[in-house]
């Protein structure tokens, strides 16, 4: 139950997604009374459309709102459409926050990404650190349109008082993901490569060198992760959502995992004539840590376990 007695209604856009699916597994499993959560799909309302965004937030009256929505592709798609990916999210991310404003919502908490950050930057990465210099130039149309909602947060914030704020998480992965080799997320698109070369009893090719290294998130811990966001986190600041420090990986380890969770006996290739993106990001979970001082975060090798049994559970309907 919110302040004043009034019903907490959470609404999530993008709720049919890789979070927006673990947000709601993970709030079915700790539902408080006086909580009623409500999960967006794309068929619900455009985004785009500020009329659509008015209408839907007309129909739910949330109080709280977690913005998940967002144009979203794998790094060659982000190099092909770097316009498309600026202004669309733009415009999502405007009519978002203009409405929720308007509407006297409660706390926004958007959902942003490592990609954010400065390209050229000393590790690791924190909060303080979002707008020391430009992004990675392969994506950086989605990546500024990112960026911009900490700005917004800020000046909304300033100027209105409204409590909008951000989350951002390292590199997401787990049920209800989408697998597609060319455009998914690297672990995902991992998983479904080994399942096709299985298959078809051909190799498993990696794309680039296999050297970068990540912190990897599964779905379910940044969903109880955003739920607690939702429910205590009162800053404007972002907070960077992320394993620690030491439990960075690199791609070729990553393979080498997935392989072995999927018993495949084949030839194992790396394309080196694929671009790798930058070499690490690794982000530190220091204010995490000061807020959660004892969270306990989901090993990987038992995240691929339980992301493998879903993929494979659900390989006919998954997205692909």
């Amino acid at each position: 139950m919110s302040e004043e007695g009034k019903e907490m209604v959470v609404m999530v856009t993008g709720g049919s997604g890789l979070v927006g699916n673990a947000i709601r597994i993970m709030v079915e499993k700790d539902q408080r009374p006086g909580e009623k959560w409500i999960f967006l799909s794309s068929k619900d309302a455009n985004l785009m459309s500020m009329d659509e965004t008015k209408a839907v937030f007309e129909k739910h009256h949330p109080t709280h709102v977690i913005h998940l929505a967002a144009m979203v592709g794998g790094l060659f798609r982000n190099m092909k459409y770097n316009c498309d990916f600026w202004r669309n999210n733009m415009q999502i991310n405007t009519n978002v926050l203009e409405v929720s404003h308007q509407m006297g919502v409660k706390k926004v908490i958007s959902c942003l990404s490592t990609c954010i950050f400065p390209d050229k930057t000393t590790y690791p990465i924190d909060e303080t650190m979002v707008h020391n210099g430009p992004p990675h130039s392969s994506n950086y149309g989605y990546s500024m349109a990112k960026r911009m909602i900490d700005v917004m947060n800020r000046v909304y914030h300033e100027q209105y008082g409204c409590k909008f704020t951000s989350v951002i998480p390292t590199n997401i992965y787990g049920p209800y993901d989408n697998y597609n080799v060319e455009d998914g997320h690297v672990l995902t698109g991992l998983i479904h490569k080994v399942y096709l070369a299985k298959k078809n009893g051909t190799p498993f090719t990696v794309w680039g060198t296999g050297k970068p290294r990540r912190q990897f998130i599964y779905s379910l811990d940044l969903a109880r992760l955003m739920i607690w966001v939702t429910r205590e986190y009162e800053e404007i600041s972002p907070i960077i959502l992320s394993v620690d420090e030491e439990d960075e990986v690199s791609i070729k380890e990553l393979a080498e995992m997935v392989v072995e969770e999927m018993d495949f006996k084949g030839e194992v290739t790396y394309d080196t004539s694929k671009a790798d993106g930058q070499f690490k990001k690794t982000a530190s979970n220091t204010k995490l840590r000061s807020y959660l001082p004892d969270f306990k975060f989901t090993p990987i090798r038992q995240g691929i376990k339980e992301t493998v049994e879903w993929f494979t559970a659900n390989y006919e309907t998954a997205r692909k």
